[in-house]
């Protein structure tokens, strides 16, 4: 408001010389004379109209700009609230890994425009005999212990999802068959190290199984994912706690 009334008295000194320096040059032209009445009046006319029709103009002028700083606050806070729903819409509930559909869709991408590349299915071992002995919510640490484990390996701009109940993908971008197995077994080992307690205190060993498969260009990443989920059983009838990739399995330490 103050600076409402500065911006107004302002407007209305600058009318009150302006209406001054009118009736100066004019009224002598027309053979009148400058006397009190006419002084009077040019001030008090300006002062009578500019100042509350300028205090109008700034206040209206204030609230279209409050108003607009508004909506542009709004703006900005709907578009981060949407960006956060779009953000937790790809993102597994639980684990906050990318989720099945994110994950497949993020890797089908990447893996088009990669020069060379891998793609991991890991799979929890025995996991239904925990969520049977100790119940879902020791099921649930399980997983997110796994989880923690395999970010611990991971590299920045891996991918990994979370696409069944026990079973997560990895893809990992730009990697040789040495530096995918040798990622591979890092996750295998950096889970069998885990050490998991359930709720009655009992020491629960964790594994997982790994299936992995080149991908890349020219390469259907279906054909892949069906590839190292070949692998992945091969690797469960091999004993679990294993990896397996082209061809060759790797069995635990």
């Amino acid at each position: 408001m103050r600076r409402i009334v500065v911006k107004a008295s302002i407007a209305t000194v600058l009318s009150i010389a302006a209406s001054l320096g009118l009736a100066m040059s004019i009224i002598p032209l027309l053979g009148g004379v400058v006397d009190g009445n006419a002084w009077l009046m040019t001030v008090l006319c300006p002062l009578l109209i500019a100042f509350p029709a300028s205090a109008y103009q700034f206040w209206q002028h204030e609230r279209l700009r409050t108003a607009r700083d508004e909506i542009g606050r709004l703006h900005g806070e709907l578009t981060r609230a949407h960006a956060a729903l779009a953000q937790r819409a790809r993102r597994d509930g639980m684990t906050g890994l990318l989720n099945r559909e994110s994950f497949f869709g993020d890797a089908s991408r990447l893996s088009a425009q990669d020069e060379g590349g891998a793609l991991l299915v890991v799979d929890a071992d025995h996991f239904k005999t925990i969520n049977d002995r100790f119940g879902h919510p020791a099921g649930d640490a399980a997983l997110l212990a796994i989880t923690a484990a395999m970010k611990g390996v991971l590299r920045k701009g891996d991918l990994c999802g979370r696409i069944g109940g026990e079973e997560f993908a990895i893809y990992l971008p730009g990697t040789t068959d040495a530096e995918t197995r040798v990622i591979a077994e890092r996750l295998r080992a950096a889970v069998a190290a885990v050490r998991f307690e359930a709720p009655d205190g009992t020491q629960v060993p964790l594994s997982v199984s790994i299936g992995g498969a080149r991908a890349g260009p020219g390469r259907n990443f279906e054909q892949v994912m069906t590839e190292a989920d070949r692998l992945l059983y091969k690797a469960k009838r091999r004993g679990r706690d294993r990896v397996a990739f082209a061809g060759r399995v790797a069995q635990a330490a």
